[in-house]
Formats: C-alpha cells, sequence, structure tokens
C-alpha cells in the first residue's frame, strides 16, 4: 500500500505538491469513485487510480533530462498566455515537468523529470540543495554588498538565508557575482540585488545541487548520465534508489 500523492508523483503524473492539488480538487478517482482526502492509501497491483478520467499505471523507470533554458520561456507545462514553454524544447512522450520554477528572463540549468518523488526531495527546504547563479549588474558591486549578500538580505517576505557570494570580475568593472542559494524564493536573486540598489542585466543558473551546466548550448538538452542520477538522488536523500535514466524503455517513453 502507497499513499495516493507518492503513487501520483511516483508515477510521473506531476511533484508531490502538484499532485495534493489534484486530489484536493477532486480529479483523481480510485476504483471510479473521486476522492479528496490526502490521507488516502491506494494498492498499486490492484487499485484503479485515474485523473480526469485517464488511468494512471505505475512507471517501470523515469526520465531525466537537463535543459539549458533561453530567456523568453516559462518553466510551466501550460500557459494561457500562448508563451513559449520549455516542455516545447524536449521530446514529447512522457510526463516531464520542470524541477522548480527559472522566471521567463532568466536562462540557464533547468531539470525536467517524470520522477515526483525526486521533484519533492530536491525543492523540499528541509534538503537545502543548492543552486548556483551568475548575474550581470548595471554597475559595480561593492565589496560591502558582497558580504551583505552573504548574511543575508531583508525582503518583503522576510529575511534570505545566508548565501555564497564572489566577484567574478575584479574592479574596475566588478559588475558579475556569482551566488549559491540554498532556499528558492519566488525571483529572489533578482530581489536581492534590487534591495541593495543594483538592477540584473542577465541571469543564468549554472548548477543545481550536484550537477553544473557545463558547455551545453542555449536551448539545448540532454539526458543525464547513470551518475548524474545516483548523484542527485543523494542530495534529495534517497541514495541507493535504482533509476534507468538512459535505458531503452525509459527512451522509448520520452521519444515515443
Amino acid at each position: 500500500m502507497v499513499r495516493l500523492n507518492k503513487f501520483l508523483a511516483g508515477s510521473g503524473v506531476a511533484s508531490r505538491r502538484a499532485c495534493d492539488e489534484l486530489i484536493r480538487s477532486g480529479r483523481v478517482t480510485v476504483n471510479g469513485e473521486a476522492v479528496s482526502s490526502l490521507a488516502t492509501w491506494v494498492d498499486e497491483q490492484r487499485d484503479e487510480v485515474a485523473v480526469d478520467g485517464q488511468v494512471v499505471k505505475p512507471k517501470q523507470g523515469h526520465v531525466y533530462i537537463m535543459l539549458h533554458k533561453p530567456r523568453g520561456y516559462v518553466t510551466t507545462v501550460r500557459d494561457t498566455r500562448g508563451r513559449p514553454k520549455v516542455i516545447d524544447l524536449v521530446p514529447r512522450g512522457s510526463r516531464l515537468f520542470p524541477v522548480g520554477r527559472l522566471d521567463i528572463d532568466t536562462e540557464g540549468l533547468l531539470l525536467l523529470t517524470d520522477d515526483g518523488e525526486l521533484t519533492n526531495r530536491l525543492l523540499h527546504p528541509r534538503f537545502k540543495v543548492a543552486k548556483t547563479y551568475v548575474a550581470v549588474l548595471d554597475r559595480e558591486v561593492a565589496v560591502r554588498d558582497i558580504a551583505k549578500l552573504r548574511q543575508g538580505i531583508a525582503l518583503d517576505d522576510g529575511m534570505t538565508a545566508p548565501c555564497e557570494a564572489r566577484l567574478l570580475d575584479a574592479p574596475p568593472h566588478g559588475k558579475v557575482v556569482e551566488l549559491t542559494l540554498r532556499e528558492g524564493r519566488k525571483r529572489q536573486v533578482r530581489r536581492m540585488f534590487a534591495a541593495l540598489g543594483y538592477h540584473v542585466l542577465l541571469l543564468r543558473r549554472v548548477a543545481f545541487g550536484p550537477l553544473g551546466l557545463g558547455e551545453l548550448p542555449i536551448g539545448s538538452w540532454r539526458h543525464l548520465t547513470d551518475e548524474e542520477v545516483a548523484q542527485l538522488h543523494q542530495a534529495g536523500g534517497l541514495a541507493g534508489k535504482s533509476t534507468c535514466p538512459a535505458s531503452t524503455d525509459c527512451l522509448a517513453a520520452l521519444e515515443g
């Protein structure tokens, strides 16, 4: 037996949190009966689970992709305004969803997967998975402001946690800063710099947890290696969990 939200997330429907919302909204049925309680348990072998009338089957393996997101793309799976979506940049055929978000004006490393359990772990504050950004600013950054970034910045939703910060180019320029955060608020990097009086001209995420963007071109994607997937599982406290990021079955499901 397994909790319904965990079953849905593990089957690639969405992240655990998004699955909770599907259940609460009454869009999930178990053996033909609508359920809305997050305390619902199901038998993976006997119960029939459906979302919006579509039967959900347990997955035998998962797909893991790294994308170099371009600016101008949204990280939502659906967009009512018709803007370009990151999901359109990768092959169809599997229920991939982004691991977290990058705002439309930010580029860089974005993970996509159908592994809801891992996604939940990587985004949960408990595990404090690091995310590293490079920001190009509109003017030279004062050394005292680097110190303030490291200590935490007061934002309208509270003080940010201490982070790692360093200048990547030396004065007299000093406009490029690398930040490593272990929390994830909406547009956090831009808001931190705005609170100090700077405007971000370009923002790129260059690392997520143990994985770096490397030389992956903008707009391109690749499958993660077995080792990289294992590193992500370790970062999310799931070390030793089996995966199949590049197996024949997984690739067939992804490429349709």
